[in-house]
């Protein structure tokens, strides 16, 4: 039985609860993280942390703890509850409110934090790779809702999954405003072309941990990597192609729009990207006891 700290007590998850005027569940009104630990190590938990306060600090949203607090709360509650391989996730809600939307009228910001036992997102398809779509909805503009806040508000990533699910495709890539590829509907997105790897700029898509663990391996191993903007011919003529996320970890791509995606199976960059992370994730991170 998991429990759930929320407010620095716990809770069964039949007993876990937010009131209904809360304006995490009413309007979407907070920020969260995805984190994993590995073998008994949080990976990148400080990275992570900082993510959130980004987050918080971009909608003006009080964090009535400091980093230090959180890290020692999220590692308490994997102790609690005895996970060693565990999916992590701290919210950070606006607290009550009423009905209107006036975040001064809330109260204090709740924290919440959910552990629990949860394989790669996508199962089988490591080995296979996935077929994916570019979908009609666009990811959200950086003047309006800026995709480096990790916000409640999913519903722009829930649109595009929902368009793919209809296409019977295992994930949807986002295009901006001006038709440049942005991301995934929760991963970052590389092609490999002439066996350098390009990834858009983070100004339309989230700043990824994993992405930025991605650059960090591709320069151990020497592999030429490239910030810059991308199409869908990019895409389409792709050696490989690839996405990062905490909750994806590296996972290739074989097929775009009914395109084959170099041979149609996973690449050899992209397996060697996968294979060094994996290696990494044990080592380089924050250890649970």
């Amino acid at each position: 039985m998991v429990e759930i700290f929320i407010d620095d007590e716990f809770y069964s998850e039949e007993e876990a609860k937010v009131s209904v005027y809360d304006h995490g569940l009413l309007y979407g009104d907070g920020v969260f993280e995805g984190i994993r630990a590995y073998n008994g190590v949080i990976f990148k938990l400080e990275d992570h942390v900082d993510r959130l306060f980004d987050s918080a600090l971009a909608i003006n949203l009080d964090v009535p703890y400091t980093k230090s607090e959180i890290i020692d709360k999220i590692i308490e509650v994997l102790r609690r509850n005895e996970l060693e391989d565990a999916y992590i996730r701290p919210i950070l809600t606006r607290g009550n409110g009423n009905l209107g939307l006036d975040p001064n009228k809330c109260g204090e910001t709740k924290l919440i934090i959910i552990v629990q036992e949860w394989e790669p997102m996508y199962g089988d398809l490591y080995s296979e790779g996935l077929d994916a779509v570019t979908v009609g909805t666009r990811r959200n503009s950086i003047d309006a809702l800026p995709p480096n806040i990790k916000s409640l508000n999913y519903l722009n990533n829930i649109l595009a999954k929902i368009e793919a699910n209809a296409k019977g495709a295992d994930e949807a890539i986002f295009l901006d405003n001006e038709g440049k590829v942005s991301e995934g509907s929760g991963d970052n997105i590389f092609v490999v072309k002439d066996e350098k790897v390009k990834t858009p700029p983070t100004l339309n898509n989230l700043k990824g941990i994993t992405r930025s663990t991605v650059f960090e391996i591709a320069e151990d191993l020497n592999i030429d990597i490239e910030t810059t903007n991308l199409g869908l011919f990019d895409l389409y003529t792709a050696d490989e192609v690839f996405v990062s996320g905490t909750a994806a970890e590296i996972a290739p791509i074989t097929q775009i729009d009914g395109r084959t995606i170099g041979n149609g199976d996973p690449g050899q960059m992209t397996k060697k990207l996968m294979d060094k992370f994996k290696e990494l994730t044990g080592e380089k991170g924050k250890p649970i006891h």
